[in-house]
């Protein structure tokens, strides 16, 4: 374990605007994947099947005014290989998986036609949704430009991967790619809460704390001490775009590298966008 994570480390001491390059650079390779599972996080199907009170079903009424049903958009950024954007569907979602890299993209379209059997229609009442996957920037627009925003985004390590510097405009972005009619919901699967933040990363260490202040203040500064822990601040005024933590858990099903520190958390935007 320590020896993949100081390859990571050495690969990644590079200014943060080339990390989506080096990201690339791993996938192109594709011998060196070592976030690859090869399957769906197990409390994410532990919440997709007991969790509905946080999450709803799959289905939002259609703009057009006829009281229609539409499928809601699930996002997962920094999909990998495509599993949860899999699992999503099988539950009735139209899931976007988003990666920076071509071949990431490539890779998430074999793997659906190598196993996608795999990801049975969950209630044929409901039926399976679509899987769409696209390459691009998080952080810039161009390729949401069709998507719009989405019902459900899950960030499954996508947060911890990205540098610290970079934390407030993650927030930022996913509270601008939430749906606020109906309210978006945003599932973070909390890693690796167990890691010093000062031994640097990908991945790199944190607190759920350090969900709650970035959320909570989507695109501000927040202040951190000496050993790079989130500071806990004072109730401050939320805005429009905030996101509030409805709820936050310890998982019973995890991978084993998480098995005492992986949480979920779940939020949504502040009433006051709705």
């Amino acid at each position: 374990m320590e020896e993949v994570r100081s390859r990571l480390r050495a690969h990644f001491d590079v200014p943060t605007s080339t990390h989506s390059d080096r990201w690339a650079q791993l996938w192109n390779a594709g011998d060196f994947l070592p976030w690859d599972k090869g399957a769906p996080h197990p409390a994410f199907i532990d919440l997709l099947d007991r969790r509905k009170d946080l999450v709803g079903d799959c289905f939002v009424n259609a703009d057009d005014g006829t009281g229609a049903k539409c499928r809601k958009k699930a996002l997962v950024p920094g999909c990998g290989k495509g599993y949860d954007v899999f699992l999503l569907a099988s539950y009735g979602y139209d899931a976007y998986g988003l990666e920076v890299s071509e071949k990431a993209v490539e890779r998430c379209y074999e793997e659906q036609k190598a196993s996608g059997d795999k990801y049975p229609v969950k209630n044929q009442s409901v039926g399976g949704g679509k899987c769409t996957f696209l390459r691009g920037d998080f952080f810039g627009s161009d390729w949401a430009k069709e998507e719009g925003t989405f019902e459900l985004i899950y960030d499954y390590t996508f947060f911890c991967a990205l540098s610290p510097a970079m934390r407030p405009a993650w927030a930022l972005r996913m509270s601008q790619l939430l749906s606020s009619r109906p309210q978006g919901h945003l599932v973070c699967l909390e890693y690796p809460t167990y890691k010093d933040p000062a031994t640097g990363g990908p991945p790199f260490g944190l607190t759920p704390q350090t969900y709650v202040e970035h959320l909570n203040h989507p695109g501000e500064e927040i202040p951190y001490d000496e050993a790079g822990h989130v500071e806990v601040r004072s109730q401050i005024e939320q805005k429009p775009e905030s996101l509030e933590r409805m709820d936050h858990w310890h998982p019973e099903k995890v991978h084993e590298t998480g098995s005492q520190t992986d949480n979920i958390s779940g939020f949504l935007l502040s009433l006051a966008s709705s």
